[in-house]
């Protein structure tokens, strides 16, 4: 899973699915890497915005995303994104809460960063 590969261990996002449910885990972030930041070009999982995705219910999920800014233009569109793709992985309905932890470089995967020069 890629929170296991963040780059500092002590930022790495650790999803719940992971525990509770990991036979959903793999195809929920592979469905979540599909969403772009359309300014930066890498997906959601690369960047590690997403912080926490679980399972509530038999019938519906929960994800905590992040921005890389505050003030991200893109947010409303990217976290509708990170829902919908969340929620046809699962076939649950999903809601999404923008998280308040601030993000920083140290919370993309080993090597995302690489052409930007930073890794």
């Amino acid at each position: 899973m890629s929170p296991a590969t963040a780059q500092d261990p002590s930022k790495q996002a650790i999803w719940e699915i992971e525990s509770s449910n990991p036979e959903l885990a793999g195809q929920v972030e592979t469905a979540l890497r599909e969403v772009v930041d359309p300014e930066i070009g890498l997906n959601v999982v690369e960047l590690g915005l997403i912080r926490d995705v679980k399972v509530e219910e038999k019938n519906s999920a929960h994800v905590t995303m992040i921005m890389t800014t505050p003030f991200c233009p893109y947010a409303p569109a990217l976290l509708e994104m990170a829902r919908t793709k969340t929620e046809e992985a699962l076939d649950k309905k999903t809601s999404i809460a923008m998280g308040t932890e601030l993000w920083d470089l140290s919370f993309m995967e080993e090597g995302a960063g690489a052409d930007w020069g930073l890794f």
